[in-house]
């Protein structure tokens, strides 16, 4: 094995020589080349070191990156604006018994969000309420008429969670009918603020470079930060004295990992201890609506990581979605089994629903890609497209063009959009900019994902208002596209011992990218379709061993194709995530193929 501290540079040889795939890609290495050829030998820690090296980590610091704590990566909430101003008005709730509403956003982050405070106000004595506002009828974002509402309600105290960070119109209203508003928030700001009790933002212009550092967190990991602050808060008070038991906050963080990875939020530093954490209390199932819903996932073993993403995430998103904004947050902090288990039924069903919606917008989006071929953002709109999808939809166009893509539900009156970015490419900054030029009625987001609301004549113009200031930056990205690689293996060396050494170095997600490892050269002894568009093969390499490989959604994809039709007498490398097969009598390690090349 090369040295673990070799840099990936352009001018290196491709991996494996392999200059252009049936994707169009040059393999790369990801930082150091490790060939591991037909052994398994290495599978100790410099591999692990090796991972952590190439995915930013400094030499020095792997020790704290290879076992992520919370010990180890929270910070100071203090260091946060407004932070101790949050805490203090909130214990002051709380040693009061005011009537607090949490506000929360109808998707994942938003619900485990407002779960999470309303969790912790329990445990401290006060029951709060909650308020998800409903998509198609309300939008995104705190309502003014719905603050003023909750404050004629009796409600004296409103926590804003994973929304408010645009409200001016609707915090102000909320001010003006004597409320008092916390903002606890992780999308980006504009320069000024609205006016609230507290304003808690990683992402605002104005945060300290300290507090600016964990502009990745979602929504859900701010206010948990907040939750630490404020048990601090009411400890140095001395709520606790008198025999209080203090709240259980790590048992918060299944909360924290769903939300966090569900939100495809960054998974390094702080939120990769998040996740990490969380999923050790996930797989406790103390949580009596949260082992309700891996029951419903048919998820019998420990969740990992992607169970997040594509299982249970997806379920929470199904109610705000398409059916009722509420039941995320009724799921997650119930105390009924038989509630939980309700919901969590419904849910699924819901969810079932949502892709067969998905399938007809994601078609007719589709339909309209052949015109747009030479924008550098594609922007597709249609009337009757269902709302709650077009998120899901914009990511699916995204990763089949890869382009940003934002995806435009019409009605008579206006557009709801969401878009979806590409590494490199900060779509967010983009329709704040297009907000403020006049083109959209609101709109805002992170670089990753935003949202919109637009006249259906601006259209046009809004369009090449994203093709102009995002053409150079697409571009560049775009031209730095590869199939970047961490290990290279005959077959032999696909095991399960790899697969584990492989997944110590996670969580994996958006800025932590998993492992891929590059196998060959290998023939193709089976391949077929499963499901509706899978593709799945079996590969045997020159060393006699034979393993699978499965690649998603492919079956009309170039590779797919040739995999299916033009293999015979054609040796591949094969290039994707190792993983473990555990269909069989015993576990298998096969391939989530994300690439193939032939290899003569």
């Amino acid at each position: 094995m090369a040295s673990r501290s070799l840099p990936s540079m352009p001018g290196l040889a491709p991996v494996l020589g392999v200059a252009a795939s049936l994707s169009g890609k040059a393999w790369r290495w990801r930082g150091g080349n490790m060939e591991l050829g037909d052994g398994v030998h290495g599978l100790d820690h410099s591999i692990l070191d090796q991972l952590l090296l190439t995915r930013g980590v400094a030499e020095d610091d792997l020790a704290r990156h290879a076992q992520p704590t919370l010990r180890a990566f929270l910070p100071d909430p203090s260091t946060f604006r407004d932070m101790d101003a949050a805490a203090e008005r909130l214990a002051a709730a709380v040693m009061t018994g005011e009537r607090v509403t949490i506000y929360g956003d109808y998707d994942v982050d938003g619900a485990t969000s407002a779960a999470l405070l309303i969790e912790l106000l329990r445990q401290l004595g006060l029951e709060a309420g909650y308020y998800i506002p409903d998509r198609l009828l309300e939008g995104y974002g705190p309502s003014g008429e719905a603050l003023v509402r909750l404050a004629e309600a009796g409600s004296q105290l409103i926590v804003t969670v994973d929304c408010g960070a645009m409200a001016h119109e609707a915090l102000g209203m909320a001010r003006d009918a004597g409320v008092d508003v916390i903002v606890v928030d992780h999308h980006k700001c504009a320069p000024d603020l609205p006016p609230a009790a507290a304003f808690v933002n990683p992402n605002r212009l104005d945060e300290s470079d300290l507090g600016a550092a964990h502009g990745h967190l979602a929504a859900v990991g701010v206010a948990f930060l907040l939750g630490v602050a404020l048990v601090r808060t009411l400890r140095g008070r001395g709520w606790f004295a008198g025999g209080r038991a203090e709240p259980d906050l790590m048992g918060l963080l299944d909360l924290v990992a769903l939300g966090t990875v569900a939100d495809v939020a960054a998974l390094h530093g702080l939120n990769r201890a998040f996740v990490a954490q969380g999923l050790k209390v996930l797989a406790r199932r103390g949580r009596i609506g949260m082992a309700a819903l891996m029951d419903a996932s048919r998820l019998a073993r420990a969740p990992q990581c992607s169970d997040l993403g594509f299982a249970l995430g997806p379920r929470i998103n199904a109610g705000g979605r398409i059916g009722e904004s509420t039941l995320g947050v009724r799921l997650l902090t119930t105390a009924d089994p038989e509630e939980a288990r309700a919901i969590a039924a419904q849910l699924s069903q819901l969810n079932e629903e949502r892709r067969a919606i998905e399938a007809e917008v994601q078609e007719a989006a589709e339909a309209q890609l052949a015109g747009q071929h030479n924008m550098a953002v594609q922007v597709l709109s249609g009337h009757g497209w269902h709302p709650g999808v077009i998120g899901i939809v914009a990511g699916r166009i995204k990763e089949k063009t890869g382009k940003p893509a934002v995806v435009i539900a019409l009605d008579e009156a206006q557009g709801k959009g969401s878009g979806r970015s590409i590494s490199g490419v900060d779509l967010g900054a983009a329709i704040i900019a297009a907000r403020e030029a006049g083109l959209l009625v609101a709109g805002g987001g992170h670089a990753m994902a935003a949202g919109l609301t637009i006249d259906p004549a601006r259209l046009a113009d809004f369009a090449g208002f994203l093709d102009e200031r995002l053409a150079r930056d697409v571009e560049r990205a775009r031209a730095g596209a590869a199939m970047l690689l961490d290990l290279a293996l005959a077959p032999g060396g696909l095991t399960p011992d790899l697969v584990e050494t492989l997944e110590a170095a996670g969580p994996y997600g958006v800025g932590w990218p998993a492992p891929r490892v590059a196998v060959g050269s290998v023939r193709i002894v089976k391949a077929d379709i499963v499901g509706k568009d899978h593709v799945r093969i079996v590969a045997s390499g020159n060393d006699g061993k034979s393993f699978k490989a499965i690649a998603f959604r492919a079956a009309e994809t170039e590779m797919g194709q040739t995999l299916l039709h033009r293999h015979q007498g054609r040796r591949f490398h094969l290039a994707g995530r190792a993983r473990i097969d555990d269909w069989g009598s015993r576990p298998a390690a096969e391939l989530q193929l994300e690439d193939a090349a032939f290899a003569d």
